[in-house]
């Protein structure tokens, strides 16, 4: 009843036979079924795989667990960075402007597209966020109420786990946390290749995507910020002049 498909077709899927599923119709049954990135990703594989796909060149731009049309919208957006993360700041789906500027988050196979390690891991993370003591104590915020309001997450624990045994900086500031700061205001960001930004930051939630959130950044008309995120979307589509053949998620 939730996919939207009879239930001899899903019985088939249940059995294991989803050769020939559209990545479509997988996406419907794997928010369902509330299936992480992780899951849904799988399922892609498994389908592929039945089907005698070859996994695509560019799989990191699969976005996986992310609605087509979602994923459609941010891929729209084409000034401003803008991005969906989970409960846990695991950045799930990003448009090209957004991917090229978190690029030190998002490739590093280190931090998993996750915002909190790549603050509290990363050598260079005081370089990338010049205001780092601020972001170090609103990610800790952040972490913090989503533990109260979710505490039998178990990723989310193992983040926090993770977080406060490897970092002496986080486990000091989860023992004092500072209040969840608003999803708004100023961040200030040193990007390895177009230097220093100041971006207005908004956040929204999702009211049909539970515990995931949209992240986007603005810049003031004819200012140099607006400049060099200009010069960061240029560069990013001579990286990577291919557009998807086809809309993924």
């Amino acid at each position: 009843m939730l996919t939207g498909i009879s239930v001899g077709y899903y019985a088939k899927m249940e059995r294991g036979d989803i050769s020939g599923v559209s990545p479509e119709i997988l996406d419907v049954l794997a928010s369902s079924l509330r299936l992480d990135a992780v899951e849904t990703g799988r399922l892609h594989e498994l389908a592929r795989a039945q089907s005698g796909e070859v996994p695509r060149r560019r799989a990191r731009r699969s976005q996986p667990g992310v609605r087509s049309s979602l994923f459609r919208f941010l891929e729209a957006i084409t000034g401003s960075p803008a991005w969906i993360c989970d409960r846990r700041m695991t950045i799930i789906a990003a448009n090209p402007l957004a991917r090229a500027l978190y690029a030190p988050i998002i490739d590093g196979l280190r931090f998993g597209s996750n915002t909190a390690r790549f603050i509290f891991f990363a050598s260079d993370a005081e370089v990338f966020f010049p205001e780092w003591e601020r972001i170090a104590d609103e990610m800790v915020g952040v972490l913090h109420l989503q533990a109260e309001q979710h505490p039998y997450d178990r990723e989310l624990t193992d983040l926090i786990g993770e977080l406060v045994t490897g970092s002496e900086d986080f486990s000091a500031r989860w023992a004092r946390p500072s209040p969840c700061m608003p999803g708004i205001g100023i961040k200030r960001i040193h990007h390895p290749l177009v230097g220093d930004l100041e971006l207005h930051h908004e956040s929204l939630e999702l009211p049909m995507e539970p515990d995931r959130f949209l992240y986007a950044y603005t810049a003031e008309s004819g200012t140099p910020t607006a400049e060099r995120l200009q010069l960061l979307g240029n560069l990013a589509a001579d990286a990577d002049p291919e557009p998807d053949a086809e809309s993924e998620g």
